[in-house]
């Protein structure tokens, strides 16, 4: 391209963008929407998070079995390896959760040593990711020693009896009484163990709601002490949890409005809401947003979350360009089944497919590419049932357009793009874009200037 004609573009770029104010036309901005996670000139975060389910991967031997495929997760772009629980899990009432534990100092045997855990910690660190493991705090198995040796650290109802959390269906499991510092300094001293020990770089902790803010605020600054850097993510919504010292919380409400979305949900409210959640904190960077993981995996099928397998790529890559921290489970490269749950009680090895996990790889290159002007203003725009998006930062700009429909569509491409050279970041080439675009059922397109 001459660089007359690139000036040329640019120029009738900024007029449009100049204009937009003006024009009534339905493919133009339906409204301003710069969220409280964005500041215009700053580059948004890269980091993307990979959730692995060691039963997912083999019968025994997990560790391993993770290990050999670590250059494939890799090669999707993950950043951090999140581990879910690796610690031996009860069996006295146990439905076999693995967020059932017995002893928070030994590995599950089936997974495989505490030797193979390091060696696959080592492996992912020469790679350049972060490994986190997943942290239960809030409850025990009932057979856990503490319950005989430390009937005290539970909670007990008014005859005495340790009783499992309040106002949850986990009779699986007891609940351990935070008023209890005794308790409290062990549970630190076993957190202390892993990242001493196995060399971890942090923890994804589970239900955050049931422990005291005081209690985590104190555990994070006892482990950061051993590590500055540690990374700490929050299984809660709302960034209360920051003030304690994690980095990053979940935002459940996201997954909610993805799904009505998909399954024909109004395009201007699912931007309006989103943009909403992310009012209280400056980094969006520093909320997780998902699209499947466990939880959501055993209870829901993909048909009644996006309408079907084939959805999912667009949802995520609505998500991942969207805003916040994307995060990818295991199995989502796969050849799912739209009409089954997955739980990850069982140990149900899956048969991995490449051409899905490049699936995933390209759309989170676009993500890595694109930091710079994620970070921009956004502009959102009324093209039908097609979910359509830019940012701009600067010189910088990107447009999305996704298809969260099965059936094939021919959209309107906003008149600031229409003619203009930008990269496809899903084919890598530069295209002129044209008046209009046809989009398959649940098809997806990411440009980038």
């Amino acid at each position: 391209m001459k660089a007359t004609k690139i000036l040329l573009s640019s120029l009738m770029l900024a007029s449009s963008l100049l204009a937009m104010g003006s024009c009534s036309s339905n493919d133009e901005p339906a409204g301003p929407s710069t969220p409280g996670g964005t500041t215009p000139g700053a580059a948004a975060g890269t980091m993307v998070i990979y959730e692995a389910n060691p039963r997912f991967f083999a019968n025994e031997n997990c560790f391993d079995a993770i290990n050999a495929r670590l250059d494939e997760i890799k090669a999707m772009g993950t950043t951090v390896l999140w581990i879910m629980p690796v610690c031996e899990p009860g069996e006295l009432k146990s439905v076999g959760s693995p967020y059932c534990i017995k002893d928070y100092k030994a590995v599950n045997s089936r997974y495989g040593t505490i030797d193979d855990l390091k060696s696959l910690v080592d492996n992912a660190h020469s790679m350049g990711m972060k490994v986190i493991l997943d942290w239960v705090a809030n409850h025990t198995s009932w057979d856990n020693a503490w319950i005989t040796e430390h009937p005290d650290w539970y909670t007990q109802d008014g005859a005495g009896n340790i009783t499992s959390p309040a106002g949850q269906n986990w009779t699986d499991v007891a609940d351990l009484n935070y008023d209890n510092a005794e308790m409290r300094a062990a549970m630190i001293d076993a957190m202390k163990y892993w990242v001493t020990t196995v060399g971890i770089d942090g923890y994804r902790c589970d239900y955050t709601d049931g422990v005291p803010h005081d209690f985590w605020a104190d555990a994070i600054k006892q482990l950061r002490a051993i590590d500055s850097e540690l990374f700490m993510l929050s299984e809660s919504e709302g960034s209360d949890y920051l003030k304690d010292g994690f980095d990053m919380y979940y935002d459940w409400s996201y997954a909610t409005l993805l799904k009505n979305l998909f399954n024909g949900g109004d395009i201007k409210t699912f931007f309006e809401k989103a943009d909403e959640l992310l009012a209280p904190i400056d980094d969006a960077s520093r909320v997780m947003r998902y699209v499947y993981n466990h939880d959501v995996a055993s209870s829901n099928t993909l048909t009644s979350l996006y309408g079907g397998a084939d959805a999912l790529p667009a949802a995520y890559a609505l998500t991942a360009m969207l805003n916040g921290t994307p995060l990818v489970y295991s199995s989502m490269e796969t050849n799912l089944s739209s009409g089954g749950t997955l739980s990850f009680f069982n140990y149900n090895p899956l048969t991995w497919n490449s051409d899905k996990a490049d699936v995933y790889a390209t759309i989170n290159d676009a993500y890595t590419a694109t930091a710079e002007v994620r970070g921009g203003e956004l502009l959102t725009y009324s093209t039908g049932d097609v979910v359509t998006f830019a940012r701009v930062n600067g010189s910088h700009s990107m447009l999305v357009m996704v298809n969260p429909t099965g059936d094939g569509v021919t959209v309107k491409v906003p008149m600031a793009y229409s003619g203009t050279e930008m990269r496809d970041m899903l084919t890598k080439t530069d295209v002129e874009l044209p008046m209009t675009i046809d989009l398959a059922g649940y098809e997806y397109a990411i440009y980038y200037k």
